[in-house]
């Protein structure tokens, strides 16, 4: 394993922008953020919530100073890119002098994380089974809402067409964000042959990573998604599957059950913003998919592509909490939890 970090490290510093056929691979800009996830920054949003904070309006007993989300562009989270863009959140927080507050985490451990610890109060597009993951560790952790489904989005990457199985798997490496949906999707192909994680040797990366080992030799697989993955099919590598009836790739937006509590206002509030957002989206397509474009350095074509793979209905179906359900079942047979997670106990009636 030694060997494989230390090849992995030159890796990535001589072949991270060669594609799987040799071509010259422009990655976007949004994946950059999940290779330095670190701490919340402390970009307050626009000038709109800066002049609420300032006047001359009445104070509110809510027990934050800010309202800080997170703000995660991959795959291709359209509505945080959209809401962003024309401030609605800024807008909709500043009658209570409350501005918005973006936070760079990306991934789902460290969202969950920041939840708990208070320094966020709405993960605006999480994964499911971090959710679920973060329940069953005892967590405080609610969704109040769908962000999206795209079971297309999620693929698993070969430079080798010849792996085109799950028994063509056995024994290779494959590099991946652990504890995700793209780990979710690795497990349930394997399981479709009867084959199980230690059938392979699995090592946790995160997209731009993945990608970078893959193309540079020293990983056989690669689990990639949104505009990693747009790229790397159009620069050749070979598609092993996707999500597409292995996993309903279900993200969802959660805050916690004390700051709902305390806070009730706040969180009808926030959805409120996301069913503004939805609305702009469909009354301004040509729009959305140049402010996404912009924002991804993603021709709109691509945009347009990626764009149908997605449902970003924000209401929470049967069929959703079906399929999580499904999924924590998956989570403990597989031992990636240990304690069992009441799916409808985890959703957040808002009043």
């Amino acid at each position: 394993m030694k060997k494989l970090f230390t090849l992995f490290t030159v890796i990535v510093l001589s072949f991270s922008l060669v594609g799987c056929t040799g071509k010259t691979n422009n990655e976007p800009k949004d994946d950059k953020a999940t290779e330095t996830p670190g701490k919340a920054n402390t970009d307050t949003s626009n000038d709109a919530s800066k002049e609420a904070q300032s006047g001359e309006k009445a104070a509110n007993n809510f027990t934050v100073k800010d309202i800080a989300v997170t703000y995660v562009k991959s795959p291709l989270n359209v509505p945080s890119i959209v809401e962003r863009n024309k401030e609605f959140l800024s807008k909709g927080f500043s009658e209570y002098n409350l501005p918005v507050v973006y936070s760079d985490l990306t991934t789902g451990p460290e969202q969950t994380q920041a939840l708990a610890s208070g320094d966020i109060q709405f993960l605006n597009a999480v994964g499911a089974t971090s959710v679920i993951l973060s329940a069953s560790n005892g967590a405080d952790i609610k969704i109040i809402s769908m962000y999206s489904r795209s079971p297309k989005a999620f693929v698993m990457f070969s430079k080798d067409d010849t792996i085109d199985s799950p028994e063509k798997l056995k024994g290779l490496t494959v590099a991946g964000p652990k504890g995700t949906i793209l780990h979710e999707l690795l497990i349930s192909y394997l399981n479709t042959a009867g084959l199980s994680e230690s059938d392979i040797n699995f090592v946790s990366m995160d997209i731009p990573s993945s990608q970078a080992a893959l193309l540079g030799g020293s990983v056989d697989v690669a689990l990639a998604a949104g505009p990693t993955a747009y790229n790397m099919k159009k620069d050749g590598c070979h598609v092993v599957t996707d999500g597409t009836d292995l996993v309903d790739a279900t993200i969802v937006v959660a805050t916690s059950n004390d700051f709902y509590k305390k806070n009730p206002a706040l969180v009808k509030r926030f959805l409120e913003v996301q069913k503004q957002t939805r609305e702009y989206m469909d009354e301004h397509y040509d729009e959305i998919v140049n402010i996404t474009a912009a924002e991804t350095d993603l021709p709109t074509d691509a945009v347009k592509e990626m764009y149908d793979m997605y449902d970003f209905d924000m209401e929470i179906r049967d069929t959703d909490i079906a399929s999580m359900k499904k999924t924590t079942q998956f989570m403990l047979d597989n031992g990636m939890i240990e304690n069992d997670v009441d799916i409808d106990s985890l959703i957040l009636d808002v009043k």
